[in-house]
Protein backbone atom coordinates (compact mmCIF):
# COMPACT_ATOMS: atom_id res chain seq x y z
CA UNK A 1 0.00 0.00 0.00
CA UNK A 2 1.52 3.34 -1.06
CA UNK A 3 1.87 6.00 1.60
CA UNK A 4 3.03 9.57 1.13
CA UNK A 5 5.19 9.94 -2.00
CA UNK A 6 7.42 13.01 -2.16
CA UNK A 7 8.95 13.93 -5.52
CA UNK A 8 11.90 16.28 -5.93
CA UNK A 9 15.34 16.65 -7.47
CA UNK A 10 18.92 16.53 -6.28
CA UNK A 11 19.77 20.21 -6.61
CA UNK A 12 17.88 23.23 -7.90
CA UNK A 13 16.78 22.64 -11.50
CA UNK A 14 14.61 25.75 -11.54
CA UNK A 15 14.85 29.25 -10.12
CA UNK A 16 14.35 28.86 -6.37
CA UNK A 17 10.98 30.61 -6.15
CA UNK A 18 9.59 28.49 -8.98
CA UNK A 19 11.08 25.32 -7.53
CA UNK A 20 9.44 25.91 -4.16
CA UNK A 21 6.10 26.39 -5.90
CA UNK A 22 6.52 23.21 -7.95
CA UNK A 23 8.01 20.57 -5.64
CA UNK A 24 7.64 19.75 -1.93
CA UNK A 25 11.24 18.69 -1.30
CA UNK A 26 14.82 19.16 -2.51
CA UNK A 27 18.10 17.39 -1.78
CA UNK A 28 20.88 19.97 -1.42
CA UNK A 29 24.05 18.95 -3.27
CA UNK A 30 26.43 21.83 -2.54
CA UNK A 31 26.98 20.49 0.97
CA UNK A 32 28.75 17.47 -0.52
CA UNK A 33 31.45 19.21 -2.57
CA UNK A 34 32.24 22.08 -0.23
CA UNK A 35 29.74 23.33 2.34
CA UNK A 36 28.33 26.80 1.56
CA UNK A 37 28.36 29.64 4.04
CA UNK A 38 25.74 29.62 6.78
CA UNK A 39 24.23 32.86 5.47
CA UNK A 40 23.73 31.36 2.02
CA UNK A 41 21.95 28.33 3.46
CA UNK A 42 19.81 30.55 5.70
CA UNK A 43 18.56 32.39 2.60
CA UNK A 44 17.36 29.11 1.10
CA UNK A 45 15.38 28.33 4.25
CA UNK A 46 13.95 31.82 4.59
CA UNK A 47 12.80 31.90 0.95
CA UNK A 48 11.06 28.52 1.18
CA UNK A 49 7.52 27.93 2.45
CA UNK A 50 7.37 26.80 6.06
CA UNK A 51 6.23 23.30 5.08
CA UNK A 52 8.86 22.84 2.36
CA UNK A 53 11.25 19.96 3.12
CA UNK A 54 15.02 19.97 2.74
CA UNK A 55 17.27 16.95 2.71
CA UNK A 56 20.98 17.20 2.08
CA UNK A 57 24.02 15.23 1.04
CA UNK A 58 26.72 14.97 3.73
CA UNK A 59 30.09 16.63 3.14
CA UNK A 60 32.35 14.27 1.21
CA UNK A 61 35.11 14.59 3.82
CA UNK A 62 33.09 12.04 5.81
CA UNK A 63 32.72 9.47 3.04
CA UNK A 64 35.21 10.00 0.21
CA UNK A 65 38.98 9.30 0.45
CA UNK A 66 41.52 11.76 -0.99
CA UNK A 67 41.88 9.75 -4.23
CA UNK A 68 38.26 10.40 -5.18
CA UNK A 69 37.81 12.60 -8.31
CA UNK A 70 35.05 14.51 -6.49
CA UNK A 71 37.73 16.36 -4.50
CA UNK A 72 38.52 18.51 -7.55
CA UNK A 73 35.73 20.86 -6.47
CA UNK A 74 36.78 21.11 -2.81
CA UNK A 75 38.84 23.78 -1.09
CA UNK A 76 40.36 21.54 1.60
CA UNK A 77 44.13 21.40 1.67
CA UNK A 78 46.06 18.28 0.63
CA UNK A 79 46.94 17.59 4.27
CA UNK A 80 43.30 17.83 5.32
CA UNK A 81 42.22 15.52 2.51
CA UNK A 82 44.62 12.86 3.79
CA UNK A 83 42.42 12.60 6.90
CA UNK A 84 39.18 12.45 4.93
CA UNK A 85 36.85 9.65 3.98
CA UNK A 86 35.58 6.19 4.91
CA UNK A 87 33.93 7.40 8.16
CA UNK A 88 37.34 7.33 9.87
CA UNK A 89 37.95 8.71 13.34
CA UNK A 90 39.96 11.81 12.38
CA UNK A 91 39.64 15.52 13.20
CA UNK A 92 38.68 16.24 9.58
CA UNK A 93 35.83 13.71 9.59
CA UNK A 94 34.57 14.94 12.95
CA UNK A 95 34.63 18.55 11.78
CA UNK A 96 32.95 17.57 8.51
CA UNK A 97 30.04 16.10 10.44
CA UNK A 98 29.71 19.13 12.71
CA UNK A 99 29.60 21.35 9.60
CA UNK A 100 27.02 19.13 7.89
CA UNK A 101 24.94 19.00 11.06
CA UNK A 102 25.02 22.78 11.51
CA UNK A 103 23.83 23.38 7.93
CA UNK A 104 21.13 20.72 8.32
CA UNK A 105 19.86 22.50 11.43
CA UNK A 106 19.77 25.85 9.63
CA UNK A 107 17.71 24.28 6.85
CA UNK A 108 15.55 22.37 9.33
CA UNK A 109 16.40 19.38 7.17
CA UNK A 110 14.84 15.99 7.80
CA UNK A 111 17.38 13.58 6.25
CA UNK A 112 21.13 13.57 5.66
CA UNK A 113 22.28 11.25 2.87
CA UNK A 114 25.71 9.66 3.23
CA UNK A 115 26.69 8.51 -0.25
CA UNK A 116 29.70 6.20 -0.30
CA UNK A 117 32.06 5.94 -3.27
CA UNK A 118 31.54 2.98 -5.63
CA UNK A 119 34.71 1.25 -4.36
CA UNK A 120 33.66 1.42 -0.70
CA UNK A 121 33.35 -2.31 0.00
CA UNK A 122 31.81 -4.12 2.95
CA UNK A 123 35.14 -4.94 4.58
CA UNK A 124 35.55 -5.53 8.31
CA UNK A 125 37.45 -2.24 8.53
CA UNK A 126 34.71 -0.27 6.82
CA UNK A 127 32.00 -1.88 8.93
CA UNK A 128 33.91 -0.95 12.08
CA UNK A 129 34.27 2.65 10.89
CA UNK A 130 30.60 2.94 9.92
CA UNK A 131 29.52 1.64 13.32
CA UNK A 132 31.84 4.07 15.08
CA UNK A 133 30.62 7.05 13.07
CA UNK A 134 26.87 6.46 13.30
CA UNK A 135 27.07 5.77 17.02
CA UNK A 136 29.16 8.89 17.63
CA UNK A 137 27.53 11.45 15.32
CA UNK A 138 24.82 13.42 17.09
CA UNK A 139 21.62 13.38 15.08
CA UNK A 140 19.39 15.89 16.82
CA UNK A 141 16.10 15.22 14.98
CA UNK A 142 17.75 14.11 11.76
CA UNK A 143 17.33 10.78 10.03
CA UNK A 144 20.42 9.26 8.42
CA UNK A 145 20.39 7.64 4.98
CA UNK A 146 23.20 5.38 3.74
CA UNK A 147 23.84 4.85 0.03
CA UNK A 148 26.40 2.12 -0.71
CA UNK A 149 27.11 0.94 -4.27
CA UNK A 150 29.71 -1.82 -4.05
CA UNK A 151 28.25 -5.31 -4.74
CA UNK A 152 29.74 -6.71 -1.51
CA UNK A 153 26.96 -5.02 0.47
CA UNK A 154 24.38 -7.79 0.53
CA UNK A 155 20.74 -7.26 1.43
CA UNK A 156 21.08 -9.33 4.60
CA UNK A 157 24.09 -7.31 5.77
CA UNK A 158 22.44 -3.98 4.98
CA UNK A 159 19.16 -4.98 6.59
CA UNK A 160 20.93 -5.87 9.83
CA UNK A 161 23.13 -2.77 9.74
CA UNK A 162 20.24 -0.39 9.07
CA UNK A 163 18.27 -1.93 11.92
CA UNK A 164 21.25 -1.77 14.29
CA UNK A 165 22.20 1.84 13.49
CA UNK A 166 18.71 3.18 12.65
CA UNK A 167 19.56 4.03 9.04
CA UNK A 168 17.51 4.49 5.90
CA UNK A 169 18.76 2.42 2.97
CA UNK A 170 19.20 4.91 0.12
CA UNK A 171 19.02 3.26 -3.31
CA UNK A 172 18.47 3.72 -7.00
CA UNK A 173 15.47 1.37 -7.36
CA UNK A 174 16.48 0.46 -10.92
CA UNK A 175 19.70 -0.98 -9.45
CA UNK A 176 18.47 -2.72 -6.29
CA UNK A 177 15.57 -2.92 -3.83
CA UNK A 178 15.42 -1.05 -0.54
CA UNK A 179 15.86 -3.06 2.67
CA UNK A 180 14.10 -0.42 4.81
CA UNK A 181 10.52 -0.83 3.56
CA UNK A 182 8.67 1.57 5.87
CA UNK A 183 10.63 4.63 4.74
CA UNK A 184 12.16 4.53 1.26
CA UNK A 185 14.59 7.07 -0.18
CA UNK A 186 15.11 6.65 -3.93
CA UNK A 187 17.87 8.51 -5.76
CA UNK A 188 17.31 8.12 -9.50
CA UNK A 189 20.69 8.46 -11.22
CA UNK A 190 19.63 7.44 -14.73
CA UNK A 191 19.82 3.91 -16.08
CA UNK A 192 23.40 3.45 -17.23
CA UNK A 193 24.39 7.08 -16.69
CA UNK A 194 23.48 10.64 -15.76
CA UNK A 195 22.33 11.62 -19.30
CA UNK A 196 19.49 9.11 -19.27
CA UNK A 197 15.82 10.07 -19.59
CA UNK A 198 13.26 7.71 -18.10
CA UNK A 199 10.53 6.29 -20.33
CA UNK A 200 6.85 6.38 -19.39
CA UNK A 201 6.97 2.64 -18.78
CA UNK A 202 9.91 3.03 -16.41
CA UNK A 203 8.14 5.77 -14.48
CA UNK A 204 5.12 3.49 -14.13
CA UNK A 205 7.47 0.79 -12.87
CA UNK A 206 8.87 3.26 -10.33
CA UNK A 207 5.35 4.03 -9.15
CA UNK A 208 4.81 0.33 -8.55
CA UNK A 209 7.85 0.29 -6.23
CA UNK A 210 6.51 3.17 -4.14
CA UNK A 211 5.16 1.04 -1.31
CA UNK A 212 5.60 2.08 2.33
CA UNK A 213 4.60 4.79 4.78
CA UNK A 214 6.78 7.50 3.22
CA UNK A 215 8.69 7.39 -0.07
CA UNK A 216 11.11 9.97 -1.47
CA UNK A 217 11.70 9.93 -5.24
CA UNK A 218 14.65 12.23 -5.89
CA UNK A 219 15.74 12.57 -9.51
CA UNK A 220 19.45 13.06 -10.13
CA UNK A 221 19.89 12.87 -13.90
CA UNK A 222 20.24 15.33 -16.78
CA UNK A 223 16.47 15.29 -17.35
CA UNK A 224 15.65 15.52 -13.65
CA UNK A 225 13.15 18.35 -14.09
CA UNK A 226 11.28 16.77 -16.98
CA UNK A 227 11.25 13.31 -15.39
CA UNK A 228 10.18 14.58 -11.96
CA UNK A 229 7.31 16.56 -13.50
CA UNK A 230 6.20 13.58 -15.60
CA UNK A 231 6.34 11.34 -12.55
CA UNK A 232 4.27 13.77 -10.50
CA UNK A 233 1.69 13.86 -13.30
CA UNK A 234 1.61 10.07 -13.36
CA UNK A 235 1.24 10.03 -9.59
CA UNK A 236 -1.67 12.47 -9.78
CA UNK A 237 -3.48 10.23 -12.25
CA UNK A 238 -2.91 7.21 -10.01
CA UNK A 239 -4.48 8.80 -6.92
Amino acid sequence: MAGEILVGTCGFCLAQKKYYATFPVIEIQQTFYHPPADQHVQKWRQAAPSDFEFTLKAFQAITHPPQSPTWRRSRLSADERKQAGSFRDTPVVRQAWETTRRLANILRATIVVFQCPPRFAASDEHLHQIRWFFRWAERDRLKFGLEVRHPSWTDDLLRALCRELELIHVVDPFVRRSVTPALKYYRLHGIGGYDYQYSDAELRQLLGWCQGRRIYCMFNNTYMLEDALRFRQLLGHAL
